[in-house]
């Protein structure tokens, strides 16, 4: 299938209702399936409000980058700068707090691109270390990272609901300027 145009574009705060009713269906669909519907309501009304996706649109250290292709909203990244964890050995650590492809649109370019552009805002902003958190049943992610040459740094857990959950911490040196 041939790739289609990618537009990127930082969020602002006029977005927070447009982010948060994507953020909780992609959210949704991608661990729906797997998880049991009272741990996932519990979840998505705690994490995805217009609110809580404002102040963090307010927050200096978190940038949100949306990924067009035309007129749709076809992914999003939240990339938090100076985020830390304890399995993350590199300098200077930024986070890909989150990482999201609608389905309708894999496999079109949009997660390259929008992981190009994670990439682009941690080191404009003097991160050496990019690092995120995968679900460790999320195979299909996992591989998309290690591609891209993230590698495995360790597990730590995630709260989804009343389930504890374990996500996988990845990380990738970012090259150092000259």
């Amino acid at each position: 299938m041939h790739a289609s145009l990618v537009d990127i574009r930082h969020a602002s705060v006029l977005d927070a209702a447009t982010i948060a009713a994507f953020a909780a269906r992609q959210f949704a669909e991608t661990f729906g399936p797997d998880n049991d519907p009272a741990d996932m309501a519990l979840y998505l009304d705690s994490a995805f409000s217009d609110s809580l996706q404002r102040s963090e649109l307010e927050d200096p250290e978190r940038v949100y980058l949306l990924a067009y292709q035309g007129d749709t909203l076809a992914g999003y990244a939240l990339v938090r700068m100076g985020s830390e964890n304890t399995h993350v050995t590199g300098a200077a650590p930024a986070e890909i707090q989150r990482f999201y492809v609608d389905r309708a649109h894999h496999g079109h370019g949009v997660a390259a691109t929008l992981m190009a552009q994670c990439t682009h805002v941690a080191e404009s902003r003097g991160a050496r270390t990019l690092w995120l958190a995968v679900w460790e049943r999320n195979a299909r992610a996992i591989r998309f990272y290690e591609k891209i040459g993230f590698v495995d740094a360790g597990v730590h857990t995630f709260q989804l609901g009343n389930d504890l959950q374990h996500d996988r911490v990845m990380m990738r040196t970012l090259p150092q300027p000259f």
